[in-house]
């Protein structure tokens, strides 16, 4: 039990965890300071929440962001973990403390007059922050803990969990909002959620490979000596010619392909290659330490 309570401390208080939870709230918080404040721009998250709940049941915006807030942590330290919960309070602590010290920079109000401008500078910065937050095993806490609890219960992307709930807050603000501004505020969140999912594949996505060639086991050699990665056979039967033969699929990053497409040609230049983005990999090779293991060697 000690050693698992040591475990989940070191991964909190990893460096280097830490450092992406810090920098993204900062760019967050810069995105709000320099173009979500200044130009009165709505959004959704708990400050979009806050809004609504003053508005009809008159609470004050900060004494429903701290209950809301507390309630988030809770549930995301029993659903998603004590690490998660305890880099989530981090951000809890530090998003307000930079915010505050970020609106005192005078320069940063005066960036753009323009909607539209502001609207794009604002998504993007958000969506960079929250997508290295989440990235790194965090969050920024309140809004972004249903989307995570739902991936994790039910599959559901991160991304499409945050369209709803903040689609959701936009529409309820909607009744007493601007309605231009609501405009910009919808737009806002497809920018920042399309940004956030970019940040959490980028480097992930790979390339599948999928190599129909009579020439499959000089091909199948060469891939895992030139190019070293692992293949599988597929028992395929041809469509015209109902001929018994073996189709070959990999998955190689983006640089790897074009090395892939010239291995196969060399050896057959009539091969017949489908090729399809794979947006995550995980396993050996990739998510973990790859093995090298005899072809004869039992396991």
């Amino acid at each position: 039990m000690k050693a698992k309570y040591k475990e989940e401390l070191k991964n909190i208080f990893n460096p280097k965890k830490l450092f992406m939870v810090i920098l993204g709230n900062t760019i967050y918080s810069l995105g709000v300071v320099a173009f979500i404040l200044p130009l009165g721009l709505i959004t959704g998250g708990t400050t979009g929440l806050g809004l609504i709940a003053n508005h009809y049941f008159n609470i004050p915006i900060e004494v429903f962001a701290a209950i809301f807030n507390v309630l988030m942590f809770v549930i995301a330290w029993f659903t998603l973990g004590t690490s998660f919960a305890f880099t989530t309070m981090i951000s809890t602590f530090y998003y307000p403390t930079i915010l505050a010290v970020l609106q005192k920079v005078e320069a940063l109000k005066t960036l753009t007059t323009d909607l539209m401008l502001a609207t794009i500078c604002a998504g993007l910065l958000i969506g960079f922050g929250i997508g290295i937050v989440i990235r790194a095993g965090a969050s920024t806490g309140g809004v972004d803990i249903p989307p995570l609890v739902l991936n994790k219960k039910l599959g559901i992307p991160i991304s499409v969990g945050l369209y709803a709930c903040d689609f959701a807050i936009l529409i309820g603000q909607m009744f007493f909002r601007d309605h231009e501004r609501t405009l910009y505020g919808i737009l806002l969140v497809l920018v920042y959620t399309v940004v956030m999912d970019k940040v959490l594949l980028s480097g992930k996505s790979k390339v599948e490979v999928k190599i129909i060639s009579k020439y499959h086991e000089q091909i199948n050699k060469a891939i895992q000596e030139k190019v070293d990665r692992g293949t599988t056979f597929l028992k395929i039967e041809t469509g015209y010619l109902r001929e018994d033969t073996k189709a070959l699929m990999t998955v190689v990053s983006n640089r790897e392909l074009p090395k892939l497409n010239q291995i196969v040609m060399d050896i057959d230049p009539k091969a017949f290659m489908v090729i399809n983005e794979a947006k995550e990999v995980m396993g050996q090779g990739f998510t973990t330490h790859k093995n090298h293991v005899a072809p004869n060697e039992k396991k």
